[in-house]
């Protein structure tokens, strides 16, 4: 497995602990320093973004990256993507597709999400 498969390989199983509800699975995945910029401005640290993903009134029923690219210099690697997403907030279920970048980097020889940003979108599936 090259690194960049392991850095998807990351990047999908956090879209799935997304899927799945999982809060433990997607804490790990991410780094203590985590921070992530929502296609609306919002900001989240680790904790803000478990807790707004998961448990909340948000339910995620699918999260598909496509269009990867990823760059890796060292222990960092930059993911770009388009992600098709289907969840159901307070406002009611919705698709909608948007550009997506995050930040990996390789600690205590795993590859966690240091950093993200999604949007802005782009349409509906």
């Amino acid at each position: 497995m090259t690194v960049r498969d392991e850095v998807l390989a990351a990047a999908e199983r956090r879209a799935a602990a997304l899927e799945a509800g999982d809060a433990r699975a997607l804490s790990a995945l991410l780094h203590p320093d985590f921070g992530w910029t929502s296609h609306t401005g919002e900001h989240f640290d680790r904790d803000g973004y478990v807790n707004a993903n998961v448990g909340g009134p948000t339910r995620w029923h699918s999260q598909q990256l496509t269009d990867v690219t990823i760059s890796v210099v060292g222990d960092t690697a930059v993911l770009h993507c388009a992600v098709s997403d289907d969840v159901t907030t307070s406002g009611g279920r919705s698709a909608s597709r948007m550009l997506m970048t995050q930040t990996w980097v390789r600690s205590d020889g795993a590859w966690r999400c240091l950093a993200g940003h999604a949007g802005p979108r782009t349409g509906a599936q």
